[in-house]
């Protein structure tokens, strides 16, 4: 059915219902879903990630996709196999426009510097919606974008999936029961960057493929000529567009000691960052793009879940936390290959997993404890672990805002998204320098104090230009 038509059925087949027999769903067949139980959702960002969120979301048939939108058409092409019945667009905000009632819920999975732009307009119009991690891309956004869900009520998820999946929530069972007792200390890392990174911006000058709307894959940031190189993922490694390896695989990794240890805002943040070298070995700090490798500190005060000041630590670019004394010396920890990790030191014990949460162990005196003795499950599952991230957003939808919970709605993400930020934050502060060469002055070598209520750094008044970044004319929140 078109645009209003939907909703206009739905209202007077409600208000006929006392003059025809509404046929009961178990006649229509065995695992027949009446067009009334579907949701309609547009997919905006239709390759790569998106495609994946699309099918995931698509739920087997249960739903419907109704609307693709893709700035980039050789991207979108899998996807308009998928569903050749709907509509193809290039330009959300049309997308949004011309498809109106016929859409209940849209799913952001594009370039992490629109995601605010698309999901805001989608709930301006009161649409559930999915938007791919990192939440945003500053601070800012993160704040904004949770207090709009909020006011629209709206059902809404991040896309880390994780937060959806077993080993987290066998995480909590096992804190919440005093098993590794008070914890002090949190060790993460990760081996991205996997993309060029520590690099000045590539030449410009080159033609624009014709599938591509450059000026609207560029959307809010300021307008550079074309490269290949940005496109279909390398934008990652630039500040105009990516988040680096935090924004990356941060909410992903951060993800399990957010949820078990209930911490929220950073009291402040510190950092220390790869240099790249110059012929004459003079360290280069490249603004425009994240640095090769990264370690940042965060420290939180005491929590409802964790009565104890926490440090924090992120090591990227292949930079490694130091392995505990706790924990046999050749024991692997986090993922199989020990690429990716999270380490949660304790008072009584220390808790580890890999990405996604998964893989989690406890270790005491120096050894590991068996599964078996440590609390059973008690918190509810997630049907299909992380793999059932977007069906939980999609149920959830289904019952309306308020009905069921999900994972990682952004009253959770938001202030996660605004966390994970903070590091990206010290990053570009770590940067800034007075004067060139051997002689420069690195003015943003500090540790950084942060008011998490008005989205301020209170010592060092240049690094909050980093809180909020400046939209090319032509675009809004």
């Amino acid at each position: 059915m078109g645009n209003n038509s939907r909703r206009d059925f739905l209202k007077k087949a409600g208000l006929a219902a006392g003059s025809f027999y509404i046929v009961p769903r178990h006649v229509l067949g065995k695992g027949f879903t009446a067009p009334s139980d579907k949701l309609n959702i547009m997919g905006i960002g239709a390759g790569g990630k998106g495609q994946s969120d699309i099918m995931s979301s698509f739920n087997k048939g249960k739903e419907n996709i109704v609307a693709l939108v893709d700035v980039d058409d050789r991207r979108a092409v899998q996807s308009r196999k998928d569903f050749p019945k709907a509509n193809y667009y290039r330009d959300f905000r049309k997308a949004l426009e011309a498809e109106g009632d016929n859409v209940d819920a849209v799913i952001v999975s594009t370039p992490d510097h629109t995601h605010t732009t698309i999901a805001m307009e989608a709930m301006r119009r009161k649409k559930h919606v999915y938007v791919q991690k990192p939440l945003t891309h500053d601070i800012y956004e993160a704040r904004m974008m949770t207090e709009k869900a909020r006011e629209m009520k709206v059902v809404t998820q991040m896309g880390n999936q994780g937060s959806s999946g077993d080993g987290v929530r066998k995480m909590m069972e096992w804190f919440d029961g005093g098993v590794i007792g008070k914890v002090s200390e949190v060790l993460v890392w990760t081996n991205r960057p996997v993309w060029p990174q520590g690099i000045s911006y590539p030449a410009a000058g080159h033609p624009v493929p014709a599938e591509l709307d450059w000026d609207l894959w560029l959307g809010p940031s300021k307008y550079r000529e074309f490269n290949p190189a940005f496109v279909p993922f390398k934008w990652r490694g630039w500040w105009d567009y990516g988040t680096g390896a935090l924004g990356d695989m941060g909410c992903h990794l951060l993800d399990p000691p957010f949820k078990v240890l209930g911490i929220r805002d950073a009291l402040n943040v510190e950092c220390s960052v790869g240099s790249v070298f110059l012929t004459d070995w003079v360290p280069e700090w490249i603004p425009e793009g994240c640095p090769p490798s990264s370690m940042v500190t965060l420290n939180y005060g005491p929590s409802a879940k964790n009565k104890s000041n926490v440090k924090l630590t992120w090591f990227d670019g292949g930079l490694r936390a130091p392995h505990p004394a706790g924990i046999p010396a050749t024991e692997v920890i986090g993922d199989a290959d020990g690429s990716n990790g999270v380490i949660l030191i304790g008072s009584k014990g220390i808790m580890t997993c890999g990405t996604y949460g998964i893989n989690p162990k406890v270790y005491k005196n120096g050894k590991r404890v068996d599964e078996s003795e440590l609390p059973k499950a008690s918190l509810p599952r997630v049907i299909g672990g992380d793999s059932g991230h977007n069906t939980q957003w999609v149920e959830a939808c289904k019952a309306g805002y308020g009905n069921m919970e999900v994972s990682s709605p952004f009253d959770y993400a938001g202030p996660f998204t605004e966390s994970v930020l903070m590091g990206n934050l010290a990053i570009r502060s770590y940067m800034l320098r007075e004067g060139e060469g051997r002689n420069a002055k690195y003015i943003g070598r500090q540790q950084l104090e942060w008011d998490a209520a008005n989205m301020r750094i209170t010592n060092f008044e240049a690094a909050n230009q980093f809180v909020k970044r400046e939209y090319r004319a032509g675009w809004t929140m």
